[in-house]
């Protein structure tokens, strides 16, 4: 197994340990040499979103009036603006609970 290796960021220019555990990481997962240090691929990772999907959305929402309440709330999406749009709460009461539908119309 190759030992650690010294690299150089791209983003910030400062040198990084690649180490010996991290490259047979990489290695293992088909993944190319990072060409940025941890915490410069952290915070590009995090300007992306995460490609998490919606896990992420929350955080990056628009901010709204909730038509139920009219309370300030944040909605993973781009109102249209030709329907209402709710808080969690209001959505949830207006949908019957939440319960999912799963087996509660017997």
């Amino acid at each position: 197994m190759a030992g650690d290796m010294q690299l150089t960021c791209s983003d910030c220019g400062q040198d990084f340990t690649f180490t010996a555990a991290d490259q047979a990481f990489f290695q293992e997962r088909g993944y190319s040499t990072p060409k940025r240090c941890k915490s410069c691929r952290q915070a590009k990772k995090n300007d992306q979103g995460g490609g998490s999907g919606y896990r992420s959305a929350p955080s990056h929402g628009t901010p709204v009036i909730c038509s139920g309440c009219g309370q300030p709330t944040t909605v993973p999406f781009e109102p249209r603006g030709d329907r209402p749009v709710y808080c969690r709460d209001c959505y949830t009461a207006r949908k019957g609970g939440g319960g999912g539908g799963r087996g509660s119309h017997r």
